[in-house]
């Protein structure tokens, strides 16, 4: 089997093993994100989230408040609708994880840090969406698996948030 070829089933099989986790979760397979949808309260999904992160050893490094500042910003922008009752997106990073990533393929520095979301729409009150957006695989065989890694514990933390 040529080099080539084996890329090609390598990144083959990395694509349907991430249509099988995106078909459980609730998008499509071959979106760009993949998302959870629970009913209950904004906060203690949040919470959950925060805390699926945090009990993997990780830090989050960054939480940025993405329904104020639409919010804040809505009337100095000429908006016609509320979009979002909340809405947060968490940052961080795993030592571990990122270091294969970039050993694998030095330009995978671009996927760091990685990133999940909450939000609750204004007009579905109690449902809320956690998620995260699914990392590209580039690259040879080991910047492929490690980008698989990734996407591997951001879903495990997305779906422990919605459980």
């Amino acid at each position: 089997m040529t080099g080539f070829f084996k890329k090609m089933m390598l990144a083959a099989g990395m694509v349907a093993t991430l249509s099988t986790a995106a078909m459980a979760a609730d998008v499509p397979p071959n979106d760009v994100t993949t998302t959870y949808t629970v009913e209950g309260e904004f906060e203690d999904v949040r919470f959950a989230l925060e805390n699926a992160i945090v009990n993997r050893g990780l830090v989050v490094d960054y939480v940025s408040h993405i329904g104020d500042m639409l919010a804040r910003t809505g009337a100095d922008v000429g908006a016609k609708k509320d979009i979002y009752a909340n809405a947060q997106s968490m940052l961080f990073c795993s030592a571990v994880l990122s270091r294969a990533a970039m050993e694998a393929d030095p330009a995978n520095i671009a996927f760091c840090p990685y990133g999940v979301f909450v939000y609750e729409a204004a007009d579905k009150p109690g449902t809320i969406v956690v998620g995260y957006r699914n990392l590209t695989a580039i690259g040879d065989e080991a910047s492929i698996k490690a980008i698989a890694d990734v996407n591997t514990l951001l879903n495990d933390i997305v779906k422990e948030a919605a459980e």
